[in-house]
């Protein structure tokens, strides 16, 4: 009597070797009016402009490699041009870029995912889902017009858990029309090895700046964890969170800012005049904002931390969220259980186990609005592709700040948050942990738009490569 139901929990669980991402789990329209889920325009042809002259051209070549940080340290992982992170791709708002990832010798296969920017579905990089993964010796082009300014990056999204956390990532700065020049540092934040790093250098990076001159620091948490940084020797303000800009930010002192894992905050420091250079820092690792030489502010930590729910004014949203045309609720838990044949506590979604999880599915033109709350004991970094949602609330709060839009969302133990959003962008999209552990374990869900089809498989693909988007 106990064993037969569990052999049969157990054949359930168990999920082929290749597989298409839209035979998993279960169909959840929202609330919202029935989907047809056959016929339609394939993820392949979802694409950017197949013609024009690309106002940026890049390419990169990945490789597994032994390499050295900036400042010297030796690292045994992966590269992009010979180096990690990656060179930092800048492009202008409206610029078509064309971006040719060479696969030179990682055997898993490679993609690129551009994260943040809202690119067409083809042009996504996701492995098993927008594309198969770049075997060893190919190459593949990703065409797209960037149509935000902001700070981004990118990032392998084949076998993702490994190849980042080695070092397959850049960044990606898109700067707006007529822009002034701006005194600037991109600082992506990376562990290599147990190295926290800032830009590729462990210890401290220097930015000069005149005594008063304001700067700006684009950081990046390219990690699995949150990042909690802050400001000693001087005020600051939030400018831009995930490459939207904060309306009338305020200045900020005795607290800090969290970014969640894949998340972004720039930052704007006024370098001091009393002979110091303002500290960011980031754990083990910082910028210096002022004169040559200046010696350096020291502060811990801050108790405080930067609510964005409060953050900044309000202003009218492009869409009135009120009366949404689907409803969705993306409950996150843990449980025991068997994951593809295997015993465990497991990441669980609205109740259910991977790969029995829900396919959120909408329409173009839908104003979509999602529940996300956390019951797992754990901090979920969520992560939807394609688009950008606004917060509308946390634990029943409204927002009262600046509109909080979001790529990446850190969603603790305990919270609940109500986002949304417009469905502008019609394709097949993850929604996942960007913790890429959590994500191989099982913390992963799709949204689909009516009238597309999935052409890709997860497991063996059209070329001899095997994709595994996590």
């Amino acid at each position: 009597m106990i064993v037969v139901p569990l052999g049969y929990v157990w054949w359930g669980s168990r999920v082929p070797s290749t597989y298409n991402v839209m035979d998993m789990g279960y169909v959840d329209v929202g609330g919202g009016s029935p989907v047809p889920m056959t016929g339609g325009t394939p993820v392949s042809d979802l694409t950017g402009p197949a013609t024009g002259a690309p106002a940026v051209t890049v390419t990169l070549v990945a490789r597994r490699q032994s390499f050295r940080l900036a400042s010297g340290e030796q690292v045994d992982g992966y590269t992009l041009n010979g180096r990690s992170p990656g060179p930092v791709i800048r492009a202008t708002q409206g610029d078509l870029v064309q971006i040719t990832l060479v696969n030179r010798d990682v055997g898993d296969g490679v993609t690129l995912h551009w994260h943040g920017i809202d690119v067409p579905n083809a042009e996504d990089g996701v492995a098993g889902v927008t594309q198969d993964a770049v075997r060893q010796g190919g190459r593949h082009v990703y065409r797209f017009v960037v149509p935000d300014a902001g700070t981004y990056w990118y990032h392998s999204h084949q076998v993702s858990h490994e190849q980042v956390k080695g070092g397959l990532f850049g960044t990606f700065v898109v700067q707006p029309r007529d822009a002034a020049p701006a005194h600037e540092l991109v600082a992506p934040v990376h562990t290599y090895d147990g190295r926290r790093t800032l830009a590729g250098r462990t210890g401290d990076r220097r930015l000069v700046t005149a005594p008063g001159q304001n700067a700006r620091i684009r950081l990046v948490n390219t990690n699995d964890g949150p990042l909690v940084t802050w400001v000693a020797g001087s005020s600051y303000r939030v400018l831009a969170v995930d490459g939207h800009d904060v309306n009338a930010p305020s200045e900020i002192r005795g607290k800090a800012v969290v970014i969640p894992a894949g998340g972004r905050a720039d930052l704007e420091i006024t370098a001091p005049t009393d002979g110091r250079a303002a500290r960011v820092d980031v754990g083990s690792a910082a910028v210096l904002v002022g004169p040559a030489g200046a010696r350096r502010a020291e502060t811990p930590v801050p108790d405080g931390r930067v609510d964005l729910l409060h953050y900044g004014s309000p202003t009218a949203l492009p869409f009135d969220p009120a009366h949404p045309d689907r409803r969705f609720e993306y409950r996150i838990g843990r449980r025991i259980g068997f994951e593809n044949g295997l015993p465990g506590f497991w990441w669980s979604i609205n109740g259910h186990l991977w790969p029995d999880v829900p396919m959120h599915v909408i329409r173009e033109g839908d104003i979509v609005t999602m529940s996300i709350s956390n019951t797992s004991g754990d901090v979920h970094p969520m992560h939807l592709h394609g688009h950008h949602a606004v917060v509308l609330s946390r634990n029943g709060v409204k927002a009262t700040g600046s509109p909080w839009w979001v790529d990446t969302l850190e969603v603790d133990s305990g919270d609940t948050y109500v986002i949304a959003f417009a469905a502008d962008n019609p394709g097949i999209w993850m929604d996942h942990c960007h913790n890429l552990k959590h994500a191989t374990q099982g913390l992963v869900a799709h949204l689909a738009y009516a009238g597309v089809t999935e052409p890709f498989t997860v497991g063996a693909g059209r070329q001899d490569v095997h994709n595994h988007p996590e």
